[in-house]
């Protein structure tokens, strides 16, 4: 054969060899590609969709258990840190719903654990989702559980503090039954029968006044409130407790503003204040009431000259039950709810209490109540209070920055 011929044959099967040798390297970048979009699926915009309007914190890990898609509650949460779930228990139950099929579910507690303030509670749900993924979902349960937690012990701390008082008339009745033949006797057990139903009473009507608040919309049911009127309405429920300790009440200043909000709650804020005033203030000295306006915000203070309050016992004396001198408290009657109410309906007017105590120098307890706006002060309330400006001498009693009282 003619060597020309030859080369021409031999340079044209090269040739097909080259572009058939880059047909293939052009055709693997694609089909690479279309391998990888198959072998990883991504999530479908349905299910995408199902989630971001199902309302709860939620998860999506692959079978690696990396996160594919994740909410941002469940970042706040601390469920995901980057494409990671970082709780161990959640790991574990992804694995255990993946090799069985089978939907868990449990609660976790995220933070110090318990009833210890920060702790998050969430009920979780692991359950299986397509053939490629896991799904997580966390229902936000805090809230219940400390209204649940808050129940239970006021329960059990109504339960405790009413056993006492109904075991001591038990047992003083049976006492009076005994001494049937004896008068000095039946007198003394009369008087701790009447001290002690006294007490019964007391705490029943507080329990009564802290179920009143629960149901109590101020926004909806409130009204203006003359405070000079409540201050006086205050003083004149506490006045016979105080003649009786021989104890003065002395007011000092006036307002020309209102407050809007229930009369009748700021009018058993006040008076648990000044009783408390009262009871923990030696015979012979004076409770304190000032009245003032200031940056928008009506103070009413009420200042004693009893045994004060140290600061670590400042941090609880609003609690439910607490006492601070538990001893002390029982003898003179008090029940521990007084001020958690004050402190229930200052938030319900938008307000606050706060405390300032120096052992050894007595307490002043201020409630703070925004001023209602825009509303004319009507000259007959102020003209109604004049009744109670025989007790209103002096200058208001609110402790000054630096700590003195006036």
């Amino acid at each position: 054969m003619d060597s020309s011929v030859v080369a021409a044959v031999a340079g044209l099967i090269g040739l097909l060899l080259g572009l058939s040798g880059l047909l293939v390297l052009r055709g693997t970048p694609r089909r690479r590609a279309d391998a990888s979009e198959i072998a990883e699926p991504g999530l479908t915009d349905g299910a995408a969709d199902v989630l971001s309007v199902i309302g709860q914190a939620y998860v999506v890990v692959d079978g690696v258990d990396g996160v594919v898609r994740a909410s941002p509650a469940a970042y706040a949460f601390g469920l995901v840190r980057g494409y990671v779930v970082v709780q161990e228990d959640l790991l574990r139950m992804i694995r255990t719903v993946r090799a069985t099929g089978v939907t868990g579910e449990c609660r976790l507690e995220i933070g110090p654990g318990g009833n210890q303030p920060g702790t998050t509670v969430l009920d979780m749900r692991v359950a299986i989702l397509g053939d490629e993924y896991v799904l997580l979902l966390a229902e936000d349960q805090t809230e219940i559980v400390r209204a649940q937690s808050v129940r239970s012990d006021f329960v059990a701390n109504v339960s405790h503090e009413l056993k006492t008082p109904v075991g001591a008339i038990r047992l003083l009745s049976e006492a009076i039954d005994d001494a049937a033949d004896d008068p000095e006797a039946i007198r003394h057990f009369t008087k701790s029968l009447h001290k002690e139903s006294a007490r019964l009473s007391a705490l029943v009507q507080d329990i009564m006044e802290l179920s009143r608040l629960q149901g109590t919309d101020v926004v909806a049911a409130g009204q203006p409130v003359d405070l000079d009127r409540v201050v006086g309405e205050a003083i004149d429920r506490n006045r016979l407790t105080a003649e009786s300790r021989e104890i003065k009440i002395v007011a000092g200043g006036r307002i020309n503003a209102q407050a809007f909000g229930d009369v009748d709650l700021l009018t058993t804020a006040l008076r648990n204040l000044i009783d408390n005033a009262i009871r923990y203030s030696p015979s012979g000295t004076r409770v304190g009431i000032g009245l003032r306006e200031r940056d928008g915000m009506i103070q009413i203070s009420v200042t004693d000259q009893g045994p004060g309050i140290s600061e670590e016992e400042q941090e609880r004396i609003f609690e439910r039950f607490y006492r601070v001198d538990t001893a002390r408290s029982r003898q003179t009657g008090g029940t521990g709810l007084g001020l958690s109410i004050v402190k229930h309906v200052m938030q319900q007017h938008g307000g606050e209490v706060t405390v300032w105590s120096r052992e050894g120098h007595g307490s002043t307890f201020t409630l703070s109540i925004p001023v209602m706006e825009d509303m004319d002060f009507p000259e007959t309330l102020a003209e109604s209070s004049s009744a109670h400006d025989d007790a209103r001498i002096g200058a208001t009693l609110i402790p000054e920055p630096n700590g003195e009282r006036a």
